[in-house]
């Protein structure tokens, strides 16, 4: 478990802190927006969810066992299968979509994937 949680940490700072930064860098994967302003504080409330969620990744790894490393990888299972659905939403239903989006879809199916397979078998993960 100490792997994914190391790399979700690392997976969601970089993408808290670069929408933090740049919160105009979503239209990457929504496609642009004409109102760029109201959406820049809610990509920057978003970029602030996702250092929460690195924080709690990086603390909970000090000690991967435990039924608390076990609960934040269950929240990024959850996060991260919501994520999928939203963007394939935001895609087929909407018609929104930049040209990262399908590779950030592939990149959260990946880590709930393996967040199933930690909270699965916890000796091997």
């Amino acid at each position: 478990m100490k792997a994914i949680l190391t790399a979700s940490a690392a997976i969601e700072a970089m993408a808290g802190l670069g929408l933090m930064v740049f919160p105009s860098a979503v239209s990457m994967l929504l496609g642009p927006s004409s109102d760029i302003s109201y959406w820049s504080v809610v990509v920057r409330i978003a970029a602030a969810a996702l250092l929460a969620l690195a924080v709690s990744c990086w603390m909970a790894r000090s000690d991967p066992r435990s039924r608390a490393a076990g609960g934040v990888v269950g929240g990024m299972l959850v996060y991260n299968a919501a994520v999928v659905g939203l963007l394939a939403d935001a895609r087929l239903r909407t018609g929104l979509g930049g040209g990262a989006l399908w590779a950030a879809a592939a990149l959260h199916t990946a880590m709930a994937v393996w967040c199933v397979g930690c909270l699965v078998n916890k000796e091997n993960a």
